[in-house]
């Protein structure tokens, strides 16, 4: 689509993106912004996430505001998305991109990790599906796409509470997407492999420490498991995002799309 003049299908549509100031999260909400949409940003540093609303306004004329918000806070969530309906209405689009990453056996795990990561990568996402859920049901129009990963769908290696959060929001975007499916509301997962942002760079930070590697052999140690041998691009899984919410995706719902370069 890069190629030709962007198809409007958002247009005067709301679309809220969490962790929308960075890597995946940005480069989705340049993606809903250059289809149309009027954006809300969520994430906890203000700062990028303002900056980000500015180069959207300046590159693609879209309207986006920028609103703090810590998905594992529920009373916080509520006001964070009051915010969003105050702005532009109820939103048509909902992209839970919010997560953390963190590794290490099992056996070495500190619960406050665990717990941690189950509730940015998992409570979090059910928080946000409950706040956009009861208005795109009076709709009965809606998309919400959850930025899943590889890891909920398969193992990892000293990845067990990723991979378990992951998992998670698999099967919860399965499940409201049987819940949803006969009202005009779809909820789909997208699952990055590797992609090139900071947490692929945390990835590989964790293995020069953990197996004292150089940055470079760490690197084709991750690039060994991606079959085209070279990392996704953010561009790469926001393309999958907007078609998502495009009118040629009505029948899909319920899947678990992956974006990987051939990684099974």
């Amino acid at each position: 689509m890069k190629g030709e003049i962007a198809r409007q299908y958002l247009s005067g549509r709301h679309a809220v993106v969490t962790g929308g100031g960075r890597g995946i999260g940005a480069a989705i909400a340049r993606e809903l912004a250059r289809l149309g949409s009027d954006l809300t940003l969520m994430g906890r540093d203000t700062g990028v996430l303002e900056e980000h609303c500015a180069e959207l306004l300046a590159d693609f004329g879209a309207r986006a505001i920028a609103v703090a918000c810590d998905v594992r806070d529920e009373a916080g969530v509520a006001t964070a998305f009051a915010s969003a309906r105050q702005s532009y209405g109820d939103p048509y689009v909902l992209v839970n991109n919010a997560g953390q990453a963190e590794g290490g056996p099992v056996t070495q795990m500190p619960l406050s990790v665990w717990e941690n990561l189950l509730a940015v990568n998992l409570t979090g996402t059910y928080l946000c599906c409950k706040e956009v859920l009861p208005a795109m049901m009076l709709a009965q129009a809606g998309r919400i796409v959850n930025i899943a990963s590889t890891a909920g769908l398969k193992g990892y290696n000293k990845m067990a509470a990723y991979c378990a959060s992951k998992h998670g929001v698999v099967g919860l975007t399965r499940a409201l997407a049987m819940e949803t499916v006969k009202i005009g509301i779809t909820v789909n997962a997208v699952c990055p492999g590797y992609t090139d942002t900071d947490m692929a760079q945390k990835a590989i930070d964790n293995l020069v420490g953990a197996l004292g590697k150089t940055p470079d052999e760490a690197r084709k140690m991750i690039l060994r498991v991606i079959p085209r041998g070279t990392l996704i691009q953010p561009e790469e899984v926001a393309n999958a995002v907007g078609w998502l919410c495009s009118p040629d995706a009505t029948a899909v719902t319920g899947q678990a799309i992956v974006v990987a370069g051939g990684e099974a």
